[in-house]
């Protein structure tokens, strides 16, 4: 068995926490019935989130494998017999205006795997009749119906659609005849949800401060430390809010020190210093390379190759030095 460390990302960070099911199946209580305890933690079970069903347009189907490896965790009811899908990884910070097609993508190629595992037990007509067998589905078999939630990371109000119609232009007359599928959303930044877990209550109400733009950057960062310590908020909460914010921090490092909210925005503070010291470094040694080949009266095209060489860019970066410091290199 491997000894290998798995390196913590943003997106890992965020699968971690909603694996836990007292926190996804409070989510989804929240979000589906506001508040209400009707999915209870002990029913959930763990679904493998890989979907390899071959569908018929080839780069539909790689479209739809993409795009799950964004999804977070599912989990199916063993008392109800529904699966659950909870989306929203660190990317989705951003609004995607076309997301309930891409939730029916999601949704399609669930219903299609289990339409293809299904079909697998019908290799012979026996015991069925010809439209059955045609159909590779017997008249009294049923599928687990899906249930996809999308949490939304973002700062910005959502503008989105959150319906298939809302995607259309559809005249006014013909909407009823038109399919509609619409999306389940819960918006970090504005915490109405109604949760009972004690984690979530706090991962939301401090997504809800850091995520608020009517404050400035250091009064949302003075009132999450302050919330964070009035709470005494969990480690994996402190985590999650790095992961769900896309922090740039070494998440392996943070996760063995002391974990608090304070911790984090001194983690993220050194580690822009860190960036911008690179970033300087960087600049300065592709002052030096340039200024060096405009002295030995190399073509520009051999200054931008060992600029790429040297600092391991690429052309357009190399390009964006060049432009940068063409002129104060090549004055008298």
């Amino acid at each position: 068995m491997s000894d290998k460390i798995q390196k913590l990302k943003p997106d890992t960070v965020l699968k971690n926490y909603w694996r836990n099911n007292e926190q996804f199946a409070d989510l989804f209580n929240a979000v589906l019935f506001d508040g209400r305890t009707v999915i209870k933690p002990e029913e959930l079970e763990d679904v493998d989130t890989e979907e390899s069903s071959v569908l018929e347009h080839k780069e539909y189907a790689e479209s739809i494998q993409a795009s799950r490896d964004n999804i977070k965790i599912r989990k199916k009811s063993v008392v109800h017999g529904v699966e659950y899908v909870l989306l929203g990884n660190e990317s989705q910070q951003h609004i995607h205006y076309a997301i309930p097609m891409r939730i029916m993508g999601y949704d399609y190629g669930t219903y299609k795997k289990q339409y293809d595992d299904n079909a697998k037990k019908y290799q012979t007509a026996k015991g069925m009749d010809e439209d059955e067998y045609l159909s590779r589905m017997k008249k009294t078999d049923r599928f687990a119906p899906v249930i996809t939630v999308v949490v939304y990371y973002g700062d910005r109000p959502w503008d989105g659609p959150t319906t298939l119609h809302g995607m259309l232009d559809i005249p006014s007359e013909l909407a009823q005849y038109v399919n509609d599928y619409k999306v389940l959303l819960a918006e970090a930044r504005r915490n109405d949800l109604i949760l009972h877990n004690a984690n979530n209550v706090d991962l939301f109400n401090l997504l809800e401060i850091i995520l608020d733009r009517s404050i400035s950057k250091n009064e949302s960062k003075r009132r999450a430390i302050q919330y964070g310590e009035e709470h005494q908020v969990d480690k994996s909460v402190v985590m999650t809010v790095a992961g769900a914010t896309n922090s740039k921090i070494d998440y392996n490092a943070f996760e063995k020190g002391d974990v608090t909210m304070c911790t984090l925005f001194d983690e993220i503070a050194k580690e822009s210093e860190t960036i911008g010291e690179a970033r300087g470094e960087a600049r300065g040694r592709a002052l030096g390379i340039i200024e060096s080949g405009y002295d030995f009266k190399l073509p520009e095209n051999d200054i931008l190759a060992r600029l790429q060489k040297k600092l391991d860019i690429s052309l357009q970066q190399a390009q964006e030095y060049l432009n940068l410091f063409k002129k104060q290199t090549m004055q008298p």
